[in-house]
């Protein structure tokens, strides 16, 4: 199988990645810290593409593992320019920043934040010459997750709201994640890669084994965040990219990063129609070995 060129790097102990093809100068934002919400972190940097008419969009969610990250030297920034498609790169609040507040888990902001900032840039769409019909998601590991999450979740436009922002849509029309996790439920990660111990930092929990225990509890809140239990057969085609052989029920090497979250959710996306293509090393040919071909078929 050929693999599109990615370079993985940790921070701060999550990984994230950023693709080969930007240019050794990558392109300066059109409008830089774009606020979408009060919080110092909710902003967003918006590139446009040379175009007197409506483009598509390409929406990136940085990764860290909802602990750290930015919006800087986003996948795909040039070869989208290049192409005619715009892009805006995401900041959201962060487990650290809204940990005080215990009365629902904090990675629960990380995720609303992406949903806001979405339907932020759909109200730009004529200003910004966006074409609203035609957004695709893109995020690695917690930003896939995110990506994932808008992908696969009921539109949150609510049409009553006296926010017009609020009234916009949240849906994509198709999504791509780098090395992303697709499930919070801590039994069902634990089925799929036995030694891993991801997820509870999301609740704010100390242990995963406190994550186990309340299991139940969480439950409601584990099905309204993971993409899995979330896919229906409306959703947008995906594009899942791992980095290392599935190996269901066992060990892995690098667990949150693991293709065994790949090949869980693949199951879900079979059983209810969802387009996929699920590329990992030693995988089966998929018909996008150039990952960023699968932004153009579904974009432009």
């Amino acid at each position: 199988m050929r693999f599109f060129p990615i370079i993985m790097l940790l921070v701060g102990g999550f990984w994230t990645c950023s693709a080969l093809a930007q240019t050794p100068t990558a392109p300066k934002p059109t409008l830089a810290n774009v606020a979408y919400g009060t919080h110092e972190k909710q902003v967003l940097d918006f590139y446009q593409a040379a175009s007197d008419q409506p483009v598509p969009l390409l929406f990136f969610i940085h990764g860290g593992g909802w602990m750290n990250g930015d919006k800087a030297n986003p996948d795909f920034l040039a070869k989208c320019l290049e192409s005619g498609i715009s892009v805006v790169s995401i900041n959201y609040r962060l487990i650290p920043d809204v940990s005080a507040d215990k009365s629902v888990p904090p990675v629960k902001a990380c995720l609303d934040d992406s949903a806001r900032a979405l339907q932020f840039v759909r109200s730009k769409a004529a200003e910004w010459k966006i074409d609203k019909t035609r957004i695709g998601g893109c995020g690695g590991s917690a930003g896939g997750f995110n990506a994932l999450w808008l992908a696969f979740h009921p539109d949150m436009a609510d049409a009553k709201s006296a926010d017009p922002v609020a009234r916009e849509s949240t849906r994509l029309t198709c999504t791509l994640g780098f090395v992303p996790q697709t499930s919070l439920d801590p039994q069902q990660m634990r089925d799929w890669i036995s030694n891993n111990d991801y997820g509870h930092h999301a609740f704010l929990l100390a242990s995963y084994q406190e994550f186990v225990d309340k299991r139940g509890s969480l439950m409601p809140w584990i099905e309204k965040f993971s993409p899995y239990a979330l896919a229906t057969s409306d959703d947008p085609p995906v594009y899942l990219f791992y980095d290392s052989v599935p190996a269901m029920g066992k060990d892995a090497k690098d667990p949150p990063h693991s293709a065994n979250f790949g090949v869980g959710l693949e199951e879900k996306l079979k059983k209810v129609g969802i387009p996929y293509e699920l590329n990992y090393t030693g995988g089966p040919e998929v018909k996008h070995p150039d990952i960023f071909g699968f932004l153009l078929e579904h974009l432009k």
